[in-house]
């Protein structure tokens, strides 16, 4: 199959918008980010397998999503929470 592989995977970010406006990806991105992990690598691992983006791709995607009022209306748990890890590493630096 030709394309990139979130697309094969019915992820693209041109993915029809559902519940609460966001696309597929951006639903199974933050349903990545409920998710916890084993071990070093797994949540990577996952990322390539299941979504087909690269990590890299991933959490720019993700950094997006938390500052999209749609996603914190969809999951105001993991928004808030990802949200308040993002602030205090940036008041780390």
């Amino acid at each position: 199959m030709d394309g990139p592989p979130e697309a094969a995977a019915g992820l693209s970010g041109a993915a029809p918008a559902g519940a609460g406006g966001l696309s597929e990806r951006d639903r199974a991105v933050l349903a990545m980010e409920r998710r916890s992990w084993p071990g070093p690598g797994a949540k990577e691992r996952a990322i390539r397998e299941q979504l087909g983006l690269s990590p890299v791709r991933y959490y720019q995607l993700l950094n997006a999503l938390l500052d999209d009022e749609r996603a914190l209306a969809r999951d105001p748990v993991t928004v808030n929470r990802l949200r308040r890890l993002r602030d205090s590493r940036r008041s780390q630096r």
